[in-house]
C-alpha cells in the first residue's frame, strides 16, 4: 500500500481518498465497515492499569511481586505498555504489521502517547528526553513487508510529543523468538543490534510494538549505551502476559 503521507498535501488528500475507495476501512476488532477501530471495540481494549503493573518491566499485574523481571537495569530503567496483548489490541498490531494496514500507525502512536502520559501523571515523574528511537525491522522483514512498522509509529508519535525521531539502530536477524523461553530469547538476540549515527549523550525514548520478555529492548538499549546514548524510558503498544 503506498504511503500517502510522503506526498504533497493536495496529492496526499487525493491519495488518501483513493485508498479509502480501494481499501475501505474496517474495524480490526469486529470488521465493522467505515472505521479502523469502532467505538465498542475501543472501549473493550485491555488497557494496562499502571497501579497494578510492574514499575520496571510493565507486566500488567507485577506491582507487588513481578515474576517477569528482576528490576531495572542501567541500560533500561523502565518499560510502559498501553495494552495487554490480546483481543483487539493484539489485532491492531498484527493488522498493521502483517496485513499492511498502514493507516493504523496514528492509532498505535496515540496508544503509546496515552501510556506515557498516564504513567507520568500517576507517578508524578518528569522525564527529560531528546529523541525517539525505535526497534527497526530486520532486512528480511523489511523486504517482506515493504515498510518499517515502528518507523511509521515513531514519526506519528514525534508529532504528538514534539521530539525528533532518531533512526539510530540496525537490527540483524536473530531467528524466530516465539517458541523460546525468556533466557533463550535473551541469548538469541545478543549482539543483534548495532547503534549508528551521532547519539552520544542523547536521552532516548525507545519504542516497540510488542513486549514479551523485554529482551529485544534491553539488547537495543545496550547497543545505544555502547555509543554513549541513554534510554531513559521504553514503551510499547502491547505487553504479553
Amino acid at each position: 500500500m503506498p504511503a500517502a503521507s510522503k506526498l504533497p498535501p493536495a496529492l496526499a488528500r487525493l491519495a488518501t481518498g483513493a485508498l479509502d475507495l480501494l481499501w475501505p476501512e474496517r474495524c480490526v476488532g469486529c470488521d465493522t465497515p467505515g472505521t479502523l477501530l469502532c467505538e465498542d471495540c475501543a472501549k473493550r481494549l485491555p488497557t494496562i492499569d499502571r497501579r497494578w503493573a510492574c514499575p520496571f518491566c510493565g507486566a500488567p499485574f507485577g506491582w507487588l511481586v513481578c515474576t517477569d523481571c528482576t528490576g531495572p537495569s542501567p541500560e533500561l530503567p523502565r518499560i510502559v505498555s498501553a495494552f495487554a496483548h490480546e483481543g483487539a489490541a493484539a489485532r491492531l498490531v498484527t493488522v498493521y504489521k502483517d496485513e499492511h494496514e498502514r493507516r493504523l500507525a496514528p492509532l498505535l502512536a496515540e496508544a503509546i502517547h496515552l501510556a506515557l502520559h498516564s504513567a507520568f501523571e500517576e507517578d508524578g515523574e518528569i522525564v527529560t528526553l531528546d529523541a525517539i528511537a525505535f526497534i527497526p525491522s530486520t532486512e528480511e522483514a523489511l523486504a517482506r513487508r515493504g515498510f518499517d512498522p515502528m518507523q511509521g509509529v515513531a514519526r506519528e508519535l514525534s508529532a504528538r510529543i514534539d521530539l525528533p525521531v532518531a533512526d539510530a539502530l540496525i537490527h540483524y536477524s536473530s531467528g524466530d523468538q516465539r517458541e523460546l523461553t525468556g533466557e533463550e530469547r535473551a541469548e538469541n538476540v545478543r549482539g543483534s543490534f548495532e547503534a549508528t549515527g551521532d547519539v552520544f549523550g542523547a536521552r532516548l525514548l525507545l519504542i516497540d510494538d510488542v513486549v514479551t520478555t523485554g529482551s529485544s529492548l534491553r539488547e537495543a538499549a545496550r547497543a545505544l549505551a555502547a555509543r554513549g546514548a541513554r534510554v531513559a524510558l521504553a514503551a510499547s503498544v502491547t505487553r504479553v502476559w
